[in-house]
């Protein structure tokens, strides 16, 4: 990968107002000059931190509507900066764009949230990133990772899926995704951009989502199971997913923007085992030591994806990826985690809504 090094004086300003050091946008002797977006927020987080360990230079883009300074906070440094911008903030994003070599882009708005608020939904997740795009380009940005979601399927036609799967997303957030998505394919096609497009599929473990229209399934199953609550499956339980343990799929992202071999390509993240819900909740419920917990079945939710299972080959191929952490493995680290986090389990059930998708709030973030 080619590194840039862009005049920066126009930066300064910006970088006293969030305390750096002057030269940062000075090109350093060692790493790359990489910006996450979403880089506060569950799956960017733990990115950061793995960029942060290579001995990179890190900038931490995040409005914190959703992800939360603490999730980094440890990792700050004079090589690991954190900017409370929102990616929206064209102006701002330029500003930090330049004299970086790298961009990954996990900012967002989830799938729960486009079902109340699809119109911000939308412009977070396609206008939004078009811009930065144009923006990364304009400021010869060498290389942009383009972080999408399983969701632009849909239900799975034929499984494994394949990156050559018919894309027939389910809800907003899913046809938003793939705009985006498409919008970063067409900067490599047309004008020649490294761009990378990865797919993960369901991501689980330490800084997951269980509050507001960001929570997700396992840590809400584990919450309330650890609290003596019933688990609340939506539907009739049959529904897949392909459940990758955080640090795998950071791990992942991460080579997939450092590999020239996976530059205009879109690649699938996942571990290629499906588990349905119903099993789920009985494998849940073994890590608590609640084999008997309570599982109630509610109505399915709108626009809910049935089957989902990667095909990894392509990652396995041009990324050597190969998910080290199982289901229960990841599930006894994250059951360790709410143990360890300072806080009851009913104190962080507080935040926990069963119905999201009929949330008012709104939360930007991976």
């Amino acid at each position: 990968m080619k590194r840039c090094v862009v005049a920066f004086d126009f930066v300064r300003l910006l970088v006293a107002d969030a305390g750096l050091p002057e030269d940062w946008g000075v090109m350093r002797n060692s790493g790359l000059r990489v910006m996450v977006t979403g880089g506060a927020g569950f799956i960017g987080s733990e990115l950061s931190r793995q960029l942060a360990a290579a001995s990179h230079e890190v900038l931490i883009v995040d409005n914190l509507a959703n992800g939360r300074l603490e999730n980094v906070q440890d990792i700050l440094s004079e090589r690991v900066c954190f900017f409370e911008v929102d990616i929206r903030d064209d102006a701002r994003m330029r500003v930090l764009l330049a004299g970086t070599d790298l961009v990954y882009h996990l900012a967002c708005l989830g799938v729960r949230h486009s079902i109340h608020s699809p119109l911000e939904n939308h412009e977070v997740n396609a206008d939004a990133t078009l811009k930065l795009l144009l923006a990364a380009r304009d400021l010869h940005v060498s290389r942009f990772v383009y972080v999408s979601t399983s969701e632009v399927y849909g239900t799975a036609k034929t499984a494994p899926m394949t990156e050559e799967h018919p894309a027939f997303p389910h809800t907003v957030y899913g046809a938003s995704k793939l705009a985006g998505e498409c919008y970063a394919r067409a900067h490599h096609r047309t004008y020649g951009y490294e761009t990378v497009m990865v797919r993960p599929f369901n991501a689980f473990g330490p800084r997951c989502h269980h509050e507001g229209d960001s929570g997700e399934v396992i840590p809400k199953f584990l919450l309330r199971c650890m609290a003596g609550r019933p688990m609340i499956v939506f539907g009739d339980g049959t529904q897949t997913r392909d459940f990758s343990y955080v640090a795998d799929t950071a791990r992942g992202i991460r080579h997939a923007g450092l590999c020239d071999k996976a530059v205009g390509q879109t690649i699938n993240l996942g571990v290629g085992r499906e588990i349905t819900i119903n099993e789920l909740a009985r494998e849940v419920a073994g890590v608590v030591g609640r084999p008997d917990a309570e599982i109630i079945h509610d109505p399915p939710r709108p626009g809910d994806v049935l089957r989902l299972c990667a095909e990894t080959s392509l990652a396995r191929r041009l990324l050597d990826y190969k998910p080290k952490t199982s289901l229960r493995a990841g599930l006894q680290e994250l059951l360790s985690w709410y143990r360890d986090s300072g806080q009851t389990v009913e104190q962080l059930l507080e935040q926990e809504q069963s119905r999201n998708w009929e949330a008012e709030t709104s939360h930007i973030d991976e």
